[in-house]
Order: structure tokens, then C-alpha cells, then sequence
């Protein structure tokens, strides 16, 4: 496995961590539930599944459809559920249906955008993430904007990619998906030293993957450093020394 797809798990982890919480609050800002034991059970799921906890995620979040059937974020978060579990073509009826049920919330527009981005279906995702950046009602459309970046590095957009995670960053700052991937950029485009600023921003609000490590190390021999690039290679192979990462760094000369 190259970097890129040990990376693309570690941010799909953080992307549904995020948007699980978006979810509750989009559906709490913008939706009347008609059953408040149905909500009890959609947060409750939502809960457990960032804990990880699957199956007792899946029970509770069947509750709640079951209780609600035409609850847009119930099946928004199943969809990312069936998502984890590897069922795709779920994953995809639940998005689907979400959308029916609410073709104006952002948070689902999002969601299902990204879901079609990693999956191949370009257009459609793009489309879905456009229509999310732009609503009024996204308070956080950093979200869908970083979304949207890393399905134009996907389609091999890197400069449209590249302003589209620079608008997030003006939005939030400090949102870490969006630093991360311009740690990448800015290494992969000979910037060494704004790759070497993006990560010192990443780890004033996240803490080191195996993928910061990488690009760090690289990024410092780049500029020469080889005893810095040597510290970071070192933090490499004792943090995550089963990684892609781990196995591909090259020694660095002496």
C-alpha cells in the first residue's frame, strides 16, 4: 500500500468522526423530530459508533429508523455506519434516501459528495459537495470544502484542490484535515518550507501520524537537514513501525 491509501484511511477515521457529529446538529437545528425517543436513539448510536462500537451503534440507529422511517438524519448516519462495516451499496441506498427525504441539508449533501468522491463518481460527488459549500445554513462549510479538495486531488486537480483547502483554512484554521493535506501539497510542489509550516499547525491541534512523520522526514532532508530528518525517521519506525510508511523511508545519508 502506498502513503496515500494508509492516509486516506487515517482521514476517512477523521472525516466520520466529524460529520457523525454534524449530523446531530444539523437535524437538531433544522428538524422537529416527530419522535424525541427516536432522536434519544439516533444520538445514542452516533455516540457509540465514535466509540467504535458497531454493532451496538447499528441497534440503536435501527431503533431510531424504526421509531422515525422518514428521518433524513437517521439514515444519514446509518449510511456512514454501513460506511465502516464495508457495506457499500448500503452505505449508498441509505445516502440516497436521506437526501430524498432532505435535498436542502448540507450535512447530508456533504456526507453523500464525499461518499461518491471515494468512490469514483466524480461529478455527482462534486455536485452534492458544491450545493453544501453554498447554503446559507452551513456554519461549517469548511467541512465540504476540504471534501471537495480531496475529490479534485482525486480527479488529479491539484491546484483547484489546493485553493479549496486554502478557502477551509481561512474558514477554520485549525481544522486538521485541511492542514494535512497541505503538508502533502506543498511537499509534493517543492514548498519544503510551507510544508514544514503546515505540519508545525497540524501538531498544534492534532498529534503525529505515520503520514506527518513521512512527509516531515522527507521534507527536511529536502532542506537539507538530515539530522532532523533522521529524529523524524527514527519517531517513525518507534511510533508506527508496522506502517507503509515505516517500511518505504529511505535511510538517511550520514
Amino acid at each position: 500500500m502506498q502513503p496515500d491509501a494508509a492516509k486516506k484511511i487515517n482521514r476517512l477515521v477523521i472525516c466520520l468522526f466529524a460529520v457523525a457529529l454534524t449530523a446531530c446538529a444539523s437535524s437538531t437545528e433544522n428538524k422537529i423530530k416527530s419522535d424525541d425517543s427516536a432522536d434519544v436513539n439516533l444520538q445514542l448510536g452516533v455516540r457509540y459508533m465514535n466509540l467504535n462500537k458497531l454493532e451496538v451503534a447499528k441497534e440503536n440507529l435501527q431503533l431510531a429508523l424504526r421509531k422515525d422511517p422518514d428521518n433524513a438524519q437517521v439514515h444519514n448516519a446509518l449510511a456512514i455506519l454501513y460506511e465502516k462495516l464495508n457495506e457499500y451499496d448500503n452505505a449508498k441506498d441509505q445516502y440516497q434516501t436521506a437526501l430524498d427525504f432532505q435535498p436542502d441539508d448540507w450535512s447530508v449533501q456533504n456526507n453523500f459528495g464525499r461518499f461518491l468522491c471515494d468512490r469514483g463518481e466524480f461529478e455527482e460527488g462534486m455536485a452534492l459537495l458544491t450545493q453544501a459549500i453554498s447554503t446559507p445554513l452551513n456554519d461549517k462549510q469548511w467541512l465540504a470544502l476540504t471534501n471537495a479538495g480531496r475529490c479534485q486531488m482525486a480527479m488529479k486537480q491539484q491546484q483547484k484542490a489546493k485553493a479549496y483547502f486554502k478557502q477551509a483554512l481561512l474558514l477554520n484554521n485549525a481544522y486538521a484535515p485541511a492542514l494535512l493535506e497541505m503538508q502533502e501539497i506543498s511537499y509534493q510542489s517543492g514548498e519544503y518550507w510551507a510544508a514544514k509550516g503546515y505540519l508545525q499547525r497540524y501538531l498544534s491541534v492534532g498529534a503525529h501520524t505515520s503520514g506527518t512523520l513521512w512527509f516531515a522526514a522527507q521534507t527536511e532532508r529536502a532542506l537539507g537537514n538530515a539530522e532532523l530528518a533522521k529524529e523524524y525517521q527514527n519517531l517513525l519506525l518507534e511510533k508506527f513501525p508496522l506502517s507503509d510508511e515505516a517500511k518505504r523511508i529511505k535511510p538517511v545519508s550520514q
